[in-house]
Protein backbone atom coordinates (compact mmCIF):
# COMPACT_ATOMS: atom_id res chain seq x y z
CA UNK A 1 0.00 0.00 0.00
CA UNK A 2 1.45 3.75 -0.97
CA UNK A 3 2.51 5.96 1.88
CA UNK A 4 -0.92 8.18 3.37
CA UNK A 5 0.87 11.29 1.93
CA UNK A 6 0.67 10.62 -1.43
CA UNK A 7 -3.36 10.34 -1.34
CA UNK A 8 -4.90 13.74 -2.07
CA UNK A 9 -8.60 12.62 -1.47
CA UNK A 10 -9.78 10.97 2.07
CA UNK A 11 -13.57 9.60 2.15
CA UNK A 12 -14.39 8.83 5.45
CA UNK A 13 -17.63 6.09 5.97
CA UNK A 14 -18.98 6.79 9.18
CA UNK A 15 -17.61 10.55 9.27
CA UNK A 16 -19.60 11.31 12.57
CA UNK A 17 -17.95 8.83 15.16
CA UNK A 18 -15.73 10.41 17.53
CA UNK A 19 -12.76 8.38 16.38
CA UNK A 20 -13.24 8.66 12.64
CA UNK A 21 -13.98 12.93 12.76
CA UNK A 22 -10.62 13.00 14.44
CA UNK A 23 -9.15 11.49 11.84
CA UNK A 24 -10.52 13.78 9.44
CA UNK A 25 -9.84 16.41 10.70
CA UNK A 26 -5.96 15.28 11.26
CA UNK A 27 -5.79 14.73 7.21
CA UNK A 28 -7.81 18.33 6.82
CA UNK A 29 -5.42 19.68 8.87
CA UNK A 30 -2.73 18.54 6.63
CA UNK A 31 -4.70 20.38 3.83
CA UNK A 32 -5.73 17.00 2.66
CA UNK A 33 -9.37 17.26 0.68
CA UNK A 34 -11.70 15.72 2.92
CA UNK A 35 -15.19 14.24 2.88
CA UNK A 36 -17.83 11.58 3.90
CA UNK A 37 -20.88 9.83 4.81
CA UNK A 38 -22.89 9.93 7.94
CA UNK A 39 -26.77 8.43 8.71
CA UNK A 40 -27.30 11.23 11.24
CA UNK A 41 -27.04 15.12 11.64
CA UNK A 42 -25.18 15.54 14.98
CA UNK A 43 -23.29 18.65 16.41
CA UNK A 44 -19.78 16.71 15.76
CA UNK A 45 -20.99 16.69 12.03
CA UNK A 46 -22.04 20.27 12.16
CA UNK A 47 -18.45 21.15 13.84
CA UNK A 48 -16.97 19.53 10.30
CA UNK A 49 -19.05 21.25 7.83
CA UNK A 50 -18.36 24.18 9.54
CA UNK A 51 -14.88 23.50 9.39
CA UNK A 52 -14.70 23.12 5.31
CA UNK A 53 -15.20 18.63 5.45
CA UNK A 54 -17.44 17.99 2.91
CA UNK A 55 -20.17 15.65 4.48
CA UNK A 56 -23.68 13.99 3.19
CA UNK A 57 -26.40 11.96 5.26
CA UNK A 58 -27.87 9.77 2.00
CA UNK A 59 -26.95 6.27 0.70
CA UNK A 60 -26.45 7.93 -3.20
CA UNK A 61 -23.48 7.79 -5.40
CA UNK A 62 -23.45 11.34 -5.98
CA UNK A 63 -21.13 13.44 -8.51
CA UNK A 64 -18.15 13.85 -6.02
CA UNK A 65 -17.84 10.31 -5.36
CA UNK A 66 -17.92 9.85 -9.15
CA UNK A 67 -15.16 12.16 -9.53
CA UNK A 68 -12.93 10.56 -7.04
CA UNK A 69 -9.63 8.85 -8.85
CA UNK A 70 -9.21 5.36 -7.27
CA UNK A 71 -5.07 6.28 -7.16
CA UNK A 72 -5.27 9.36 -5.33
CA UNK A 73 -8.46 8.25 -3.05
CA UNK A 74 -8.26 6.65 0.54
CA UNK A 75 -11.80 5.05 1.87
CA UNK A 76 -11.69 4.81 5.66
CA UNK A 77 -14.61 2.88 7.19
CA UNK A 78 -15.90 1.78 10.48
CA UNK A 79 -16.78 -1.78 11.80
CA UNK A 80 -19.99 0.40 13.00
CA UNK A 81 -21.47 0.85 9.40
CA UNK A 82 -22.34 -3.18 8.18
CA UNK A 83 -24.34 -2.43 4.81
CA UNK A 84 -23.86 0.76 2.37
CA UNK A 85 -24.11 1.62 -1.26
CA UNK A 86 -21.30 3.85 -0.91
CA UNK A 87 -19.30 1.87 0.52
CA UNK A 88 -19.97 -1.06 -1.84
CA UNK A 89 -18.98 1.37 -4.82
CA UNK A 90 -15.85 1.81 -3.74
CA UNK A 91 -15.24 -1.97 -3.30
CA UNK A 92 -16.55 -2.59 -6.37
CA UNK A 93 -14.43 -0.01 -8.17
CA UNK A 94 -11.15 -1.12 -6.21
CA UNK A 95 -10.55 1.82 -3.97
CA UNK A 96 -7.89 1.34 -1.20
CA UNK A 97 -10.63 0.53 1.76
CA UNK A 98 -9.10 0.28 5.19
CA UNK A 99 -10.51 0.25 8.74
CA UNK A 100 -9.91 3.41 10.67
CA UNK A 101 -7.79 1.36 13.14
CA UNK A 102 -5.60 0.34 10.17
CA UNK A 103 -5.58 4.02 9.30
CA UNK A 104 -4.08 4.97 12.98
CA UNK A 105 -1.85 2.19 13.06
CA UNK A 106 0.16 3.49 9.84
CA UNK A 107 0.32 7.45 11.12
CA UNK A 108 1.59 5.69 14.53
CA UNK A 109 4.27 3.79 12.50
CA UNK A 110 6.00 7.29 11.39
CA UNK A 111 5.20 9.53 14.56
CA UNK A 112 6.81 8.93 18.35
CA UNK A 113 3.71 7.32 19.53
CA UNK A 114 1.92 7.82 23.45
CA UNK A 115 -1.01 5.34 23.14
CA UNK A 116 -3.26 5.11 26.47
CA UNK A 117 -5.61 2.21 26.85
CA UNK A 118 -7.74 1.17 29.18
CA UNK A 119 -11.45 -0.02 29.64
CA UNK A 120 -12.05 2.85 31.75
CA UNK A 121 -10.07 6.29 32.18
CA UNK A 122 -8.48 6.59 28.76
CA UNK A 123 -10.44 9.09 27.35
CA UNK A 124 -9.69 11.86 30.21
CA UNK A 125 -5.95 10.74 30.45
CA UNK A 126 -5.23 10.80 27.03
CA UNK A 127 -6.74 14.03 26.77
CA UNK A 128 -5.16 15.00 29.91
CA UNK A 129 -1.29 13.85 27.98
CA UNK A 130 -1.96 15.79 25.01
CA UNK A 131 -3.12 18.95 26.70
CA UNK A 132 0.05 18.73 28.51
CA UNK A 133 1.70 17.82 25.38
CA UNK A 134 0.54 21.23 23.81
CA UNK A 135 1.14 23.14 27.05
CA UNK A 136 5.19 22.00 26.55
CA UNK A 137 5.06 22.88 22.97
CA UNK A 138 5.84 19.12 21.85
CA UNK A 139 5.39 18.73 17.99
CA UNK A 140 2.25 16.09 18.21
CA UNK A 141 -1.16 15.71 16.99
CA UNK A 142 -3.72 14.57 19.16
CA UNK A 143 -6.55 12.27 18.76
CA UNK A 144 -9.00 11.89 21.43
CA UNK A 145 -12.01 9.52 22.41
CA UNK A 146 -13.95 12.72 23.41
CA UNK A 147 -14.73 16.46 22.88
CA UNK A 148 -12.13 18.45 25.11
CA UNK A 149 -12.96 21.66 27.19
CA UNK A 150 -9.62 23.13 26.36
CA UNK A 151 -9.88 22.98 22.81
CA UNK A 152 -13.82 22.37 22.07
CA UNK A 153 -12.12 19.85 19.58
CA UNK A 154 -11.36 15.66 19.35
CA UNK A 155 -8.46 16.78 17.52
CA UNK A 156 -5.38 18.96 18.96
CA UNK A 157 -2.67 20.22 15.85
CA UNK A 158 0.87 20.94 16.80
CA UNK A 159 2.85 19.42 14.79
CA UNK A 160 3.52 15.42 12.90
CA UNK A 161 6.61 14.21 14.78
CA UNK A 162 4.48 12.64 17.58
CA UNK A 163 0.96 11.33 17.90
CA UNK A 164 -0.81 11.03 21.59
CA UNK A 165 -3.92 8.86 21.46
CA UNK A 166 -6.68 6.54 22.81
CA UNK A 167 -5.56 2.93 22.05
CA UNK A 168 -9.34 1.38 21.96
CA UNK A 169 -9.74 -2.08 22.97
CA UNK A 170 -13.25 -2.82 20.76
CA UNK A 171 -12.62 -5.11 18.34
CA UNK A 172 -9.09 -5.10 18.95
CA UNK A 173 -8.31 -2.26 17.45
CA UNK A 174 -5.52 -0.97 19.59
CA UNK A 175 -3.70 -3.76 18.03
CA UNK A 176 -2.97 -1.79 14.87
CA UNK A 177 -0.79 0.80 16.47
CA UNK A 178 3.28 0.96 16.94
CA UNK A 179 3.31 2.38 20.48
CA UNK A 180 6.72 3.82 21.62
CA UNK A 181 5.45 4.75 25.02
CA UNK A 182 1.83 3.44 26.38
CA UNK A 183 0.06 3.87 29.19
CA UNK A 184 -2.63 0.91 30.82
CA UNK A 185 -5.58 2.30 33.66
CA UNK A 186 -7.44 -0.52 33.72
CA UNK A 187 -8.92 -3.97 32.25
CA UNK A 188 -12.08 -4.78 33.36
CA UNK A 189 -14.61 -7.08 31.96
CA UNK A 190 -15.95 -5.35 29.02
CA UNK A 191 -17.36 -5.67 25.33
CA UNK A 192 -17.74 -9.31 26.33
CA UNK A 193 -20.24 -9.56 22.96
CA UNK A 194 -16.84 -9.37 21.27
CA UNK A 195 -14.30 -11.01 23.46
CA UNK A 196 -16.63 -13.97 24.99
CA UNK A 197 -14.78 -13.77 28.36
CA UNK A 198 -12.45 -11.91 30.72
CA UNK A 199 -9.74 -14.15 30.17
CA UNK A 200 -9.38 -12.99 26.76
CA UNK A 201 -9.47 -9.37 27.30
CA UNK A 202 -6.53 -9.72 29.58
CA UNK A 203 -4.79 -11.51 26.76
CA UNK A 204 -5.58 -8.57 24.36
CA UNK A 205 -4.31 -5.66 26.91
CA UNK A 206 -1.09 -8.01 27.40
CA UNK A 207 -0.49 -8.67 23.61
CA UNK A 208 -1.24 -4.21 23.65
CA UNK A 209 1.72 -4.12 26.24
CA UNK A 210 4.30 -6.37 23.90
CA UNK A 211 3.81 -3.86 21.43
CA UNK A 212 6.01 -1.15 23.47
CA UNK A 213 9.67 -1.32 22.88
CA UNK A 214 11.16 -0.49 26.49
CA UNK A 215 10.11 -1.52 29.69
CA UNK A 216 10.49 2.31 31.52
CA UNK A 217 8.16 3.12 28.32
CA UNK A 218 5.18 1.40 29.67
CA UNK A 219 3.24 2.54 32.57
CA UNK A 220 0.58 0.47 34.41
CA UNK A 221 -1.39 1.26 37.41
CA UNK A 222 -0.46 -0.75 40.28
CA UNK A 223 -2.03 -3.64 40.48
CA UNK A 224 -3.31 -4.65 36.80
CA UNK A 225 -1.37 -7.96 35.86
CA UNK A 226 -0.03 -6.63 32.15
CA UNK A 227 2.67 -10.32 31.95
CA UNK A 228 5.58 -7.92 31.52
CA UNK A 229 7.94 -5.40 33.37
CA UNK A 230 6.69 -1.61 33.61
CA UNK A 231 6.59 1.27 35.68
CA UNK A 232 3.79 1.50 37.72
CA UNK A 233 1.23 4.76 39.23
CA UNK A 234 -1.26 4.44 41.74
CA UNK A 235 -3.19 6.96 44.55
CA UNK A 236 -2.55 6.72 48.18
CA UNK A 237 -0.09 3.75 47.98
CA UNK A 238 3.53 3.47 47.23
CA UNK A 239 4.28 2.63 43.29
CA UNK A 240 7.36 4.00 40.92
CA UNK A 241 4.92 7.19 40.47
CA UNK A 242 2.12 8.07 42.98
CA UNK A 243 0.10 10.66 44.91
CA UNK A 244 -1.27 10.61 47.94
CA UNK A 245 -2.11 13.76 50.47
CA UNK A 246 -5.05 14.60 48.32
CA UNK A 247 -7.47 17.66 49.98
CA UNK A 248 -10.02 19.83 48.76
CA UNK A 249 -9.98 24.15 49.22
CA UNK A 250 -13.08 25.46 47.70
CA UNK A 251 -13.60 24.46 44.15
CA UNK A 252 -9.62 22.87 44.21
CA UNK A 253 -8.02 19.98 44.58
CA UNK A 254 -4.80 19.31 45.73
CA UNK A 255 -2.09 16.26 45.60
CA UNK A 256 1.01 15.72 45.97
CA UNK A 257 3.07 13.77 42.98
CA UNK A 258 5.83 11.26 44.89
CA UNK A 259 8.78 9.98 42.37
CA UNK A 260 12.35 8.91 43.37
CA UNK A 261 11.95 9.77 47.00
CA UNK A 262 10.89 13.51 45.76
CA UNK A 263 7.92 15.31 45.76
CA UNK A 264 5.77 17.88 43.62
CA UNK A 265 2.11 19.27 44.47
CA UNK A 266 -0.32 19.76 42.11
CA UNK A 267 -3.25 21.33 42.20
CA UNK A 268 -6.73 21.47 39.57
CA UNK A 269 -10.31 21.50 39.61
CA UNK A 270 -11.59 17.79 38.26
CA UNK A 271 -13.13 16.03 40.66
CA UNK A 272 -12.59 12.34 41.61
CA UNK A 273 -9.89 10.46 43.14
CA UNK A 274 -10.49 8.14 39.63
CA UNK A 275 -9.22 11.89 38.21
CA UNK A 276 -5.71 11.86 40.26
CA UNK A 277 -5.06 8.04 38.88
CA UNK A 278 -5.65 9.81 35.51
CA UNK A 279 -3.52 13.01 36.20
CA UNK A 280 -0.62 10.56 37.75
CA UNK A 281 -0.33 8.47 34.88
CA UNK A 282 0.14 11.46 32.71
CA UNK A 283 2.96 13.15 34.75
CA UNK A 284 4.54 10.06 34.66
CA UNK A 285 4.90 9.92 31.16
CA UNK A 286 5.45 13.93 30.82
CA UNK A 287 8.17 13.72 33.42
CA UNK A 288 9.71 10.23 31.83
CA UNK A 289 10.01 12.75 28.30
CA UNK A 290 11.90 15.34 30.61
CA UNK A 291 9.34 17.98 30.51
CA UNK A 292 10.16 20.28 33.76
CA UNK A 293 7.27 20.52 36.71
CA UNK A 294 6.86 24.07 36.35
CA UNK A 295 5.12 23.10 32.87
CA UNK A 296 3.80 19.85 33.89
CA UNK A 297 2.35 21.95 36.74
CA UNK A 298 0.70 25.19 34.40
CA UNK A 299 -0.76 22.25 32.26
CA UNK A 300 -2.51 20.44 35.00
CA UNK A 301 -4.24 23.69 36.91
CA UNK A 302 -5.11 24.33 32.90
CA UNK A 303 -6.93 21.06 32.53
CA UNK A 304 -10.49 21.66 31.69
CA UNK A 305 -11.61 18.21 31.37
CA UNK A 306 -13.80 16.07 28.43
CA UNK A 307 -17.29 17.11 27.49
CA UNK A 308 -19.51 14.17 29.28
CA UNK A 309 -16.68 13.20 31.54
CA UNK A 310 -18.11 14.94 34.65
CA UNK A 311 -19.36 17.73 33.34
CA UNK A 312 -20.49 19.56 36.14
CA UNK A 313 -22.65 23.13 36.46
CA UNK A 314 -23.67 24.93 39.65
CA UNK A 315 -27.02 27.21 39.59
CA UNK A 316 -28.10 30.43 41.48
CA UNK A 317 -30.80 28.59 43.32
CA UNK A 318 -28.24 25.74 44.66
CA UNK A 319 -28.87 22.92 42.23
CA UNK A 320 -26.08 21.07 40.89
CA UNK A 321 -26.29 19.34 37.34
CA UNK A 322 -23.74 16.69 36.48
CA UNK A 323 -23.76 15.12 32.74
CA UNK A 324 -21.42 12.23 32.61
CA UNK A 325 -20.27 9.44 30.11
CA UNK A 326 -20.41 6.44 32.43
CA UNK A 327 -21.59 2.91 30.99
CA UNK A 328 -19.95 0.47 32.76
CA UNK A 329 -20.31 -0.57 36.66
CA UNK A 330 -17.12 0.85 37.94
CA UNK A 331 -17.21 4.33 36.17
CA UNK A 332 -21.20 4.46 37.28
CA UNK A 333 -19.57 4.09 40.97
CA UNK A 334 -16.40 6.63 40.54
CA UNK A 335 -18.58 9.42 39.30
CA UNK A 336 -21.68 8.83 41.61
CA UNK A 337 -18.74 8.42 44.43
CA UNK A 338 -17.15 11.96 43.33
CA UNK A 339 -20.59 13.24 43.88
CA UNK A 340 -21.31 12.02 47.15
CA UNK A 341 -17.94 13.04 48.49
CA UNK A 342 -17.97 16.74 47.22
CA UNK A 343 -22.26 17.07 48.10
CA UNK A 344 -22.73 15.11 51.38
CA UNK A 345 -26.24 14.93 52.78
CA UNK A 346 -27.59 15.89 49.31
CA UNK A 347 -30.44 14.67 47.37
CA UNK A 348 -29.33 12.83 44.24
CA UNK A 349 -31.69 12.53 41.34
CA UNK A 350 -30.02 10.22 38.48
CA UNK A 351 -31.32 9.81 34.72
CA UNK A 352 -29.21 6.84 33.54
CA UNK A 353 -29.95 5.54 30.06
CA UNK A 354 -28.29 1.87 29.41
CA UNK A 355 -26.05 1.14 26.37
CA UNK A 356 -26.38 -2.32 24.58
CA UNK A 357 -28.42 -5.22 26.22
CA UNK A 358 -25.37 -7.16 25.88
CA UNK A 359 -23.81 -4.67 27.98
CA UNK A 360 -27.32 -4.56 30.43
CA UNK A 361 -27.17 -8.41 30.66
CA UNK A 362 -23.62 -8.82 31.35
CA UNK A 363 -23.75 -6.55 34.32
CA UNK A 364 -27.09 -6.10 35.08
CA UNK A 365 -26.15 -7.20 39.27
CA UNK A 366 -23.28 -4.39 38.67
CA UNK A 367 -25.42 -1.78 37.47
CA UNK A 368 -28.34 -2.52 40.14
CA UNK A 369 -25.21 -2.07 42.86
CA UNK A 370 -24.50 1.06 41.22
CA UNK A 371 -27.86 2.64 40.39
CA UNK A 372 -29.14 1.88 44.39
CA UNK A 373 -26.42 4.69 45.43
CA UNK A 374 -29.26 7.37 44.00
CA UNK A 375 -32.02 8.59 46.09
CA UNK A 376 -34.13 8.71 43.21
CA UNK A 377 -33.58 7.18 40.14
CA UNK A 378 -35.26 7.70 36.23
CA UNK A 379 -33.71 4.58 33.82
CA UNK A 380 -34.28 5.10 30.28
CA UNK A 381 -34.66 2.35 27.70
CA UNK A 382 -31.40 0.78 27.00
CA UNK A 383 -29.74 2.38 23.96
CA UNK A 384 -29.53 -0.48 20.93
CA UNK A 385 -26.57 0.67 19.21
CA UNK A 386 -25.46 -1.51 17.20
CA UNK A 387 -27.87 -4.94 18.42
CA UNK A 388 -31.44 -5.59 17.81
CA UNK A 389 -34.16 -5.96 20.64
CA UNK A 390 -35.58 -9.63 18.92
CA UNK A 391 -31.98 -10.78 19.98
CA UNK A 392 -32.29 -10.21 23.63
CA UNK A 393 -35.56 -10.51 24.12
CA UNK A 394 -35.92 -10.99 28.12
CA UNK A 395 -33.10 -7.96 28.45
CA UNK A 396 -35.25 -4.83 29.08
CA UNK A 397 -34.98 -1.56 31.03
CA UNK A 398 -38.16 -3.02 33.22
CA UNK A 399 -36.04 -6.15 34.02
CA UNK A 400 -33.02 -4.45 35.49
CA UNK A 401 -35.06 -2.22 37.49
CA UNK A 402 -36.51 -4.38 39.47
CA UNK A 403 -32.91 -5.74 40.35
CA UNK A 404 -32.67 -1.97 42.23
CA UNK A 405 -32.57 -1.90 45.81
CA UNK A 406 -34.39 1.78 45.83
CA UNK A 407 -37.93 2.92 46.55
CA UNK A 408 -38.17 6.10 44.09
CA UNK A 409 -37.57 4.43 41.04
CA UNK A 410 -39.12 4.15 37.43
CA UNK A 411 -38.55 3.79 34.06
CA UNK A 412 -39.53 6.12 31.44
CA UNK A 413 -38.14 7.09 27.54
CA UNK A 414 -35.72 9.25 26.29
CA UNK A 415 -38.59 11.67 25.24
CA UNK A 416 -40.41 11.76 28.45
CA UNK A 417 -37.38 12.42 30.71
CA UNK A 418 -37.10 15.92 30.29
CA UNK A 419 -40.99 16.50 31.73
CA UNK A 420 -40.03 14.47 34.58
CA UNK A 421 -37.20 16.04 35.45
CA UNK A 422 -38.90 18.92 36.02
CA UNK A 423 -41.22 17.19 38.35
CA UNK A 424 -38.86 15.88 40.69
CA UNK A 425 -37.37 17.30 43.91
CA UNK A 426 -33.33 16.98 44.07
CA UNK A 427 -30.66 19.08 44.86
CA UNK A 428 -27.91 17.26 42.21
CA UNK A 429 -28.68 15.96 38.96
CA UNK A 430 -26.73 13.35 37.23
CA UNK A 431 -27.22 12.65 33.30
CA UNK A 432 -25.66 9.67 32.64
CA UNK A 433 -24.90 7.05 30.02
CA UNK A 434 -23.03 6.58 26.71
CA UNK A 435 -26.12 6.60 23.97
CA UNK A 436 -28.25 9.62 23.10
CA UNK A 437 -28.87 10.89 26.38
CA UNK A 438 -26.65 13.89 25.54
CA UNK A 439 -29.29 15.09 23.88
CA UNK A 440 -31.26 16.27 27.14
CA UNK A 441 -28.62 18.22 27.94
CA UNK A 442 -29.21 21.63 26.52
CA UNK A 443 -32.91 21.23 27.96
CA UNK A 444 -32.07 20.60 31.25
CA UNK A 445 -29.39 23.73 31.17
CA UNK A 446 -31.37 25.79 29.86
CA UNK A 447 -34.52 25.06 32.46
CA UNK A 448 -32.05 25.22 35.14
CA UNK A 449 -30.33 28.50 34.17
CA UNK A 450 -34.27 30.40 34.29
CA UNK A 451 -35.88 27.90 37.02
Amino acid sequence: MQNLNTYKNFYFVGIGGIGMSALARYFHAAGKNVLGYDKTETKLTTALISEGIDIVFEDVINEKIKELNKEETLVIYTPAIKILGILDYFNINNFTVLKRAKVLGLITENTECIAVAGTHGKTTTSSLVAHLCKVANLPFSGFLGGISENYKSNFIYNGTEMSVLEADEYDRSFLNLSPDWAIVTSIDADHLDIYGDTETIEQSFRDFADLVPENNQLFVRKGVKIGRPCKTYAVNEEADFYSDNLRIEGEKMFFDFNFDGKKEEFSWEIPGIHNVENATAAISILHSLNIDFETIKKGISTFKGIKRRYTKHSFANGKIYVDDYAHHPTELNSVIGSIRTFNPGKKLLVVFQPHLFSRTRDFADGFAESLAQADELLLLDIYPARELQKDFEDITSDWLLEKVNLDKKEVCSLSQAFDKIKEKDFDVLLTVGAGNIDTLYDPIMNWLDYH
